[in-house]
């Protein structure tokens, strides 16, 4: 892998990573305001929940493609291309 191709890659990784950061940091905001929302107006059924579960879902998911997906190797390239021919 050529120097221009690892610090393109190096650079869509940290892209990914501070994507993460942003969406926990988003979530954890909007979380907060329903829930101060949901406080002020009676706290009856705590329907943040649904939300919060639905941010979680997002949360795993993006998680398993920014932290365990490892970057595709040259060797991979090849064996597709030549499953091709």
């Amino acid at each position: 892998m050529s120097d221009n191709n690892a610090r393109h890659a190096a650079v869509q990784r940290l892209q990914r990573k501070r994507g993460f950061i942003n969406y926990v940091v988003g979530a954890i905001g909007v979380s907060i305001l329903m829930v101060i929302i949901w406080f002020l107006s009676g706290r009856g059924y705590f329907w943040p929940a649904w939300v919060m579960g639905g941010f979680a879902i997002g949360l795993i998911f993006m998680w398993i493609g920014v932290f365990t997906n490892k970057p595709i190797t040259e060797d991979e390239i090849q064996q597709e291309m030549n499953k091709g021919s």
